[in-house]
Formats: structure tokens, C-alpha cells, sequence
């Protein structure tokens, strides 16, 4: 028997299991020149770490003042990222590390993320994750992406998981405030460390400051076991 019992992960998918930022910063960047709105930073993009992309969309309209749909805004985008994340998106290895560890004790785990449909298939096959990832949602397939708990709970549904035996393993503090809604504990590893003190990330059980650099495979397995003791 699994040491750890009931329990299900669910992990979030961009900045948490993959570093796919970058690829979605070039995406947005091009995105928006095409639109008028030239010299898109990192640090504007950083607002939007976590945010869904149909959501992300809907806030450029607004606070660049941009005509074009929404819709339009995000297929954009999207073809784009769909390209760039095809020829490079990395895992971090004490994640993939994590993954295949949960994998030897049978613990059932979803990917839950703001990305399409199409941008979470591509990457879990391209990088070898959807052998150990097979449940997937995507924020496109509920009513409200993060903050709002859809997507964890329908992973949980999907999986047939109690939400309170649920651990989400999270990069981003909408995403920890959406476990935390949903009832589910939150591994929160910070993609933007200087952001770890945001409300949000208060609501983990477990926090882990200094972001990917400090998450390892071993430790939080071994946090998963004490905790289901």
C-alpha cells in the first residue's frame, strides 16, 4: 500500500512543471506589437504570471486599449506560443523528478492550467510528461480560470479525488489562492521569488521561498508523507 494513501496531485503546468514563461513572454510580445503596443517588457509581463490566457487577454484590451477581440488577442498568441514551445520548452528537472517518484507509489495526478487545450497537449508530449500526466484541464474548459477553483476541482472530479486529499503543487499566487479555495493543500514553489510575500502564497502549507532552486523531489515527497500521517 502507498505510503500516501487517498492523496492526489495536482499539478499546475507553466512556471510550476515547465519553464514555458519565456516562450509566453515572446508570444505576448509579438502579439502586442502586431497590435500597436511596441516595447512589451519582461517585468510588464510578470503582471500576468499565473493570470489564464483567455483572462490575459481581456485585461491588454483594457489596459493597453486595444480594439481587436479578445478572441482574436488569444489565437494569436497562442499559434505563436504553440511554435516556440515545439521547438524548446524545458522541464525542471527535480520536478520531472517529483513526477516520476508519485508514479512508482500510484498516486493519481492531473495537470490543472490557464494554458489551452492545445498548448498543454503540446508540451506534456513534447517533453515525455503526458506517460505520467494523463488528466488534464484546462482553464479554457471551466467557467473562471485562477483565482477561482474550477480548475482544481474538476482535476479533482476527473480523478474521482476528494478535494481535501488533493495537494496542488503551484508556481503562482492566483494559483495558490485557487487551491485554497477549492479546500486542497498547496506546495507553493514561486516562479517570481520577490513575489513570495504576496497574501496569496500565505495560504500554503507548504512555501517554498527561493522558488525552483529550493524545491526538491526527495523533500517533498518526504513533506507528502509526514502529512498524511
Amino acid at each position: 500500500m502507498s505510503k500516501l494513501g487517498t492523496l492526489s496531485v495536482i499539478f499546475d503546468l507553466d512556471g510550476t512543471l515547465v519553464d514555458s514563461e519565456p516562450n509566453y513572454y515572446e508570444a505576448s510580445r509579438r502579439t502586442l506589437a502586431e497590435h500597436g503596443v511596441p516595447g512589451f517588457t519582461w517585468t510588464e509581463h510578470e503582471r500576468y504570471v499565473g493570470v489564464s490566457t483567455q483572462e490575459t487577454a481581456r485585461l491588454w484590451k483594457r489596459e493597453y486599449g486595444l480594439t481587436a477581440p479578445a478572441d482574436e488577442l488569444l489565437a494569436a498568441t497562442n499559434r505563436r506560443y504553440l511554435k516556440l514551445a515545439g521547438a524548446a520548452t524545458r522541464v525542471y528537472p527535480e520536478m520531472r523528478e517529483f513526477v516520476e517518484l508519485l508514479a512508482t507509489e500510484d498516486v493519481p495526478m492531473a495537470v490543472a492550467s490557464g494554458s489551452s487545450p492545445e498548448a498543454i497537449e503540446a508540451i506534456l508530449a513534447g517533453t515525455g510528461l503526458d506517460a505520467y500526466l494523463r488528466t488534464v484541464v484546462s482553464a479554457d474548459e471551466v467557467p473562471h480560470g485562477k483565482p477561482a477553483p474550477d480548475v482544481f476541482l474538476e482535476a479533482a472530479r476527473r480523478l474521482g479525488a476528494s478535494p481535501a486529499d488533493c495537494v496542488v503543487v503551484e508556481d503562482a499566487a492566483p494559483g495558490a489562492a485557487a487551491a485554497h479555495a477549492a479546500g486542497m493543500r498547496c506546495i507553493a514553489v514561486p516562479y517570481l521569488t520577490a513575489q513570495a510575500d504576496a497574501p496569496q502564497f500565505a495560504t500554503a502549507d507548504l512555501l517554498l521561498r527561493g522558488g525552483q532552486p529550493e524545491f526538491t523531489a526527495r523533500a517533498a515527497y518526504d513533506w507528502l508523507v509526514r502529512s498524511a500521517r
